[in-house]
């Protein structure tokens, strides 16, 4: 392992001018999460996790303070490195699926992969996580032609494709129903196992908080709260 610390949060401001005012959106924000580790954030809705993820996903730079991945220092990375960052160390799985229409559900899988520039044939991992997932069957099928859980699975596969040794979820379960939440979450957690990756999920919802190892809480822009599972 490159570095022992996957993610490394230090003193992170975000703040942005509203045209009135600056709007102080998370205020000293500091933790570190070891590889391997599934951590949830939590928090109401205006807390700033959507904005942290963002942060630690590159989309967006904090004010002031530093964030890290894997050892490296994506503050003020340009975009065509922060993008090499993304095809690298980071998967993703979003509330909203995200996956193309024209797109088959292999092909959807395999998008990373292409998107990469990694050399070799992506389609045998691909066809390995669909089946992981429970859909090699539904590999040639559109994502119109899916259901919500199914195009959820579908994501999480690809979320996989590249093995990222960290993944970034925002309220992965949101759009679904009980039942089909429970499945995904459950593939989540058995994927990230598997695949020793370290897990880092935004949720609002306590009972899929509880699977993970750690909870830090956000209110008001502020780390309130930062719990680990005991044994």
């Amino acid at each position: 392992m490159s570095n022992p610390i996957a993610v490394e949060v230090d003193q992170v401001t975000r703040e942005i001018d509203s045209g009135t005012h600056l709007v102080k959106i998370l205020k000293g924000i500091s933790f570190q999460i070891p590889h391997g580790e599934f951590v949830a954030i939590m928090g109401a809705s205006g807390s700033g996790k959507s904005t942290l993820l963002g942060l630690l996903a590159g989309l967006d730079a904090p004010t002031t303070g530093h964030i890290f991945l894997d050892g490296t220092d994506i503050t003020n990375l340009k975009e065509d490195d922060m993008a090499r960052v993304r095809g690298s160390k980071i998967g993703f799985v979003f509330q909203s699926y995200q996956l193309i229409p024209t797109l088959t559900a292999e092909e959807n899988v395999l998008l990373p992969h292409e998107l990469s520039g990694k050399s070799g044939d992506g389609g045998p991992r691909a066809k390995q996580l669909l089946g992981q997932v429970g859909l090699l069957d539904r590999a040639s099928h559109y994502p119109v032609q899916l259901s919500g859980g199914e195009q959820q699975r579908v994501a999480l596969a690809r979320a996989f494709m590249i093995q990222p040794p960290i993944l970034l979820a925002d309220e992965p379960t949101g759009n679904l129903d009980t039942a089909n939440g429970r499945i995904v979450l459950d593939l989540l957690i058995k994927l990230n196992r598997e695949e020793s990756t370290t897990l880092v999920m935004v949720t609002h919802d306590k009972e899929l908080a509880a699977y993970a190892d750690r909870i830090i809480t956000l209110r008001d822009g502020l780390l309130v709260s930062d719990e680990r599972k005991t044994a």
